[in-house]
């Protein structure tokens, strides 16, 4: 890897679930789907830190174990408030709710919730519940370290915004296809975010997820970082 963590460890929990494990060694968890998420590695399955969760969006292959983790390691939460809301009715502290364009000191990091463009709904039984808008986020580190996870979405100009405001060294970012961006928008994404290192997500786990790292490295010039599931970087 072309960039310095300086002492940020990052782990790829496949799909689109990261551990990443900051400097003072607390443990964030971006969109936590591991018991059901095929791609996470079984020796990943038990969850054993969280001080943060930070919850993109309310479909079922993101938040899946949000309300089994939480209940588990009391982390504070980051998400849209009707996400939260959610969340506080099925007995989890939920307590650390914000909306696009609020930034939180949240254990040692900052983190931005910014625009995602996709879909949000909430499966709770036979009941679809309203979740609030998708986001994603930009965390910074006390190192200056700045890493962007795009949750799910498709391309949007505003990126270019996330990258003058923000300016983010590493983007997260969907390659899948059908329900995010393609390699080929998400090439468009790192021509406007201009991040050194881009570490593809949200891909192969299920077969119409059929974009791959290497049909976006052949589009890029940028790091492109292709991650096995279980893999940690630091």
């Amino acid at each position: 890897m072309t960039i310095e963590l300086k002492g940020i460890n990052i782990t790829w929990l496949g799909h689109a679930t990261f551990r990443i494990r900051t400097p003072k060694g607390k443990i964030i968890l971006v969109d936590p789907w591991v018991m059901g998420n095929p791609s996470c590695p079984e020796s990943e399955k038990d969850i054993k830190q969280v001080d943060v969760m930070l919850c993109t969006h309310g479909h079922g292959d993101h938040i899946g174990d949000a309300v089994a983790i939480a209940k588990k390691q009391r982390p504070k939460i980051v998400g849209m408030p009707e996400l939260c809301g959610w969340l506080r009715k099925k007995g989890v502290e939920a307590n650390a709710e914000m909306n696009k364009g609020g930034t939180q000191q949240i254990e040692d990091i900052k983190v931005t919730m910014v625009h995602a463009d996709h879909s949000c709904g909430i499966q709770d039984g036979d009941e679809l519940i309203y979740g609030g808008e998708a986001c994603g986020y930009v965390m910074e580190f006390d190192n200056g370290i700045k890493i962007y996870h795009a949750g799910d979405t498709n391309v949007f100009g505003d990126m270019a915004i996330i990258r003058e405001l923000y300016g983010p060294s590493i983007a997260m970012l969907p390659i899948g296809d059908h329900y995010t961006m393609s390699p080929r928008e998400a090439a468009y994404a790192c021509n406007l975010l201009k991040p050194r290192t881009v570490i593809p997500m949200h891909f192969g786990t299920f077969p119409v997820l059929k974009g791959r790292p290497h049909d976006l490295k052949k589009l890029v010039e940028i790091e492109v970082l292709e991650l096995e599931p279980g893999q940690t970087i630091s």
